[in-house]
């Protein structure tokens, strides 16, 4: 039976994407970020895609179930957890060959501990906070932590690492190079008294696009990955490619007279009399409430307004005063091109006051996903 709502994922536009990210960075080592269910994408789909196109060599996540889910299906590349790992989630990461980010003695002791009762070595990645302010241990201290993480036998320094906040902005750029310089002044440090650390990075997607990656060895693109710029400001002339095509179908069509209202809490009224068509997407398909009267849908190639609140399970939109020439069962283009018209993930972002990343993020998982190209 169709899917009354549908997200299409293109893996080989994906693929081109990571593939962008390697041509910007230059035979630097290539990280995706795969948390949060590849942005919404699929985490295992993704990644697997991913792992047979060969296009990218290590995956990023932030919880360690993420980390089993690819073990679990097979997934083969080394896996970098980019948050702290609490006491009780050591042994489960260390199972499912984890690579671990540290960022204070404390947490460098604990993994050494557990790495020892497990008889494994564990690869560590040392992050630093130049000017994020999230995690990370301060420059100055990144000696005597690697002296810490070299001293334990059943530890390993893989890496160092730092997160940009603004690198996707010119108003960013100085503070940007600032952290690359701190980042590069710590990780020279480091090496004379620990010898080469093999991965020195901090190269979210806003630095791959449009900054010098100068003095490290990885890139950790996410957002560009998955078909958007991760600031509609960030200056790039290699913009990556669409990703998703999100759909639904009409459900209803009626005629509304003028002066009548539509939906919850009556904040819409029609100006003339109208062909109102309901659309089988709501909030609980992750279709934003913010875009109540703001947003728009994509019908038979035209572009048609979002009107009264967007419910949990439908939404309504105008479409026009004309009898419509479209049928119940239709399909609506929420993201995506119809015709000559498009809506891209960016834009729909920007009338719901956020960010491209939440938009995927928060298409729940009763909206199917369906995948095209690549080889899963």
């Amino acid at each position: 039976m169709p899917a009354t709502c549908e997200l299409t994922v293109d893996l080989d536009a994906l693929n081109r994407n990571v593939a962008l990210a390697a041509d910007l960075a230059e035979g630097r080592t290539v990280l995706v970020a795969v948390k949060a269910d590849a942005y919404g994408h699929g985490l295992v789909r993704v990644a697997r895609s991913i792992q047979q196109a060969g296009s990218a060599q290590w995956l990023g996540v932030a919880t360690v179930g993420e980390a089993v889910a690819l073990r679990t299906a097979g997934i083969a590349l080394p896996i970098l957890k980019f948050s702290i790992t609490l006491h009780e989630e050591l042994a489960p990461a260390l199972a499912a060959d984890v690579t671990f980010t540290v960022a204070d003695a404390h947490g460098i002791d604990e993994l050494a501990q557990a790495a020892a009762e497990a008889e494994k070595v564990a690869e560590a990645h040392l992050n630093l906070d130049t000017g994020m302010r999230r995690i990370g241990a301060q420059p100055e201290d990144a000696v005597a932590l690697a002296r810490q993480i070299v001293a334990h036998p059943w530890l390993r320094l893989g890496g160092i690492y730092t997160h940009l906040p603004v690198s996707d902005t010119p108003d960013g750029r100085n503070f940007t190079r600032e952290q690359f310089d701190t980042l590069a002044a710590a990780a020279c440090a480091v090496e004379q008294v620990a010898g080469p650390v093999p991965f020195i990075h901090a190269a979210n997607s806003g630095a791959v696009l449009s900054h010098d990656l100068a003095n490290t060895t990885m890139v950790r693109p996410g957002i560009m990955v998955y078909g958007s710029c991760p600031d509609p400001a960030t200056p790039t002339d290699r913009a990556p490619e669409p990703v998703v095509r999100w759909t639904a179908r009409l459900s209803f069509i009626k005629r509304v007279r003028s002066g009548e209202t539509v939906g919850y809490g009556r904040t819409w009224t029609a100006p003339r009399d109208t062909w109102i068509g309901t659309v089988s997407v709501g909030y609980g398909d992750g279709y934003s409430r913010l875009l109540s009267n703001r947003g728009r849908m994509l019908v038979d190639g035209r572009s048609v307004p979002v009107v009264g609140r967007v419910c949990m399970d439908q939404t309504m939109v105008d479409l026009g005063t004309e009898t419509p020439s479209v049928s119940v069962g239709d399909e609506v283009v929420l993201v995506g091109r119809s015709g000559d018209e498009e809506i891209t993930v960016q834009e729909m972002a920007g009338l719901m006051g956020t960010i491209a990343y939440e938009v995927t993020c928060l298409i729940t998982p009763r909206v199917p996903r369906r995948y095209v190209g690549g080889m899963v």
